[in-house]
């Protein structure tokens, strides 16, 4: 909660949430991603957390560089399942966790991941070899 409060984002959402606290100079602060998910009442607190709508669950809020690059290792370096695409990542994140950048910050994890690189290297020359 408290990395949630100091993010600046967050921190407007956490204000328009409560309801004495709502106001159009408090919205007109939100980026364009944040107030649109803000106006479908997509964000809600759970238990002083903010949990935003993601289909059919809610997925806790999460903005610190810290928590997000855990949970993506948590999903995408699965020990029991090996590593996962960017397509699976992205799908097991989404139930659990919502980040306004995830896309940009799961490519970026996936591209540096070494086990995941060497992976697709080796299926790249299995592909090649029944190829020819």
């Amino acid at each position: 909660m408290k990395a949630c409060a100091k993010h600046k984002q967050c921190g407007i959402l956490l204000q328009l949430l409560q309801p004495k606290y709502r106001s159009p100079e408090l919205e007109s602060q939100l980026d364009e991603t944040w107030l649109r998910d803000y106006k479908d009442n997509k964000f809600f607190l759970i238990d002083g957390l903010l949990d935003h709508e993601e289909k059919h669950t809610s997925a806790l809020t999460v903005v610190d560089r810290d928590h997000i690059y855990l949970i993506l290792q948590e999903f995408h370096d699965c020990p029991y399942m090996g590593n996962m695409s960017e397509y699976r990542t992205k799908e097991r994140v989404a139930s659990t966790a919502f980040c306004p950048k995830w896309e940009q910050e799961q490519s970026e994890y996936i591209n540096t991941c070494e086990r995941f690189q060497k992976a697709i290297q080796n299926m790249e020359k299995c592909m090649s070899y029944f190829s020819t």
